[in-house]
């Protein structure tokens, strides 16, 4: 049977990485590998500057007290018995739709999946805007630990395309109309700094909470989800701006 990572950035405890490993059972042999806790928005970072411990929780279960980068590499080279046929990062509480893939862990664990040349999902479930995060105590991920099971058997059947990973960002909706091949979207926050004053008077921030506006663009992330589709985008690493190129060297004459 081929030998699957799971592997997230909300922590080894969250219920999403629960519901995937569930999952894949009947897909593969399940490794899980997280993050002792929570780490959000901490996007490709690598821990260089003290040692990584990690812990066997359950049978196949580990925790390490670093980046979901930092489990990826040890999971890979240190952990398992074999390389990974796939690597899963999720299921997100939360999506990872447009700019945000940029600061994901979740995203950039399967990004380092892609750079050991191993085929790798991220997966996100996208919360109703009338579900706090702080509020709402079980989204339903059974649609996306579903899908996740449906679309690993597919890449272990087919394969993926070289120096490609799929971020896929499922509805938190008990009806699902399709599935659409979608670009990555653009946004932008409104006021996503709060400053707020403490008791004494004095200032501090925030970063979060402002209103996200979506650029509009057909056949985005954001487009597809919002239109109760899951969304399956293809991100490669390649931030070359070929456009750019072109122009720098006609207006520049470089």
């Amino acid at each position: 049977m081929p030998t699957i990572l799971v592997t997230n950035d909300d922590g080894i405890s969250s219920p999403g990485i629960k519901a995937l490993s569930a999952a894949l059972q009947s897909v593969g042999d399940v490794y899980t590998v997280a993050p002792e806790t929570e780490q959000s928005a901490v996007s490709h970072a690598l821990t260089i500057h003290r040692p990584l411990k990690f812990e066997e929780v359950d049978q196949n279960t580990f925790f390490v007290n670093g980046t979901p980068t930092d489990c990826v590499i040890i999971a890979v080279s240190k952990l398992l018995p074999k390389k990974p046929d796939i690597i899963i990062s999720g299921i997100n509480h939360g999506g990872n739709l447009a700019d945000n893939i940029s600061y994901s862990g979740t995203v950039a664990a399967a990004m380092e999946g892609m750079l050991l040349g191993i085929p790798s999902i991220a997966i996100s479930l996208v919360l109703n805007r009338s579900h706090d995060r702080h509020r709402i105590a079980q989204p339903r991920f059974d649609n996306a630990a579903n899908y996740a099971k449906k679309l690993a058997a597919m890449v272990l059947e087919k394969e993926m395309p070289g120096d490609t990973l799929l971020n896929v960002n499922v509805p938190d909706d008990p009806k699902i109309n399709g599935v659409k091949i979608t670009h990555q979207g653009k946004l932008v926050y409104d006021n996503g700094i709060q400053e707020i004053a403490d008791p004494s008077g004095r200032k501090y921030y925030w970063i979060g909470g402002g209103e996200p506006q979506w650029g509009s663009r057909e056949n985005t992330d954001f487009d597809a989800v919002h239109n109760g589709y899951i969304s399956v985008t293809p991100v490669h690493l390649n931030l070359t701006n070929y456009d750019a190129v072109k122009f720098l060297k006609e207006k520049w004459e470089i």
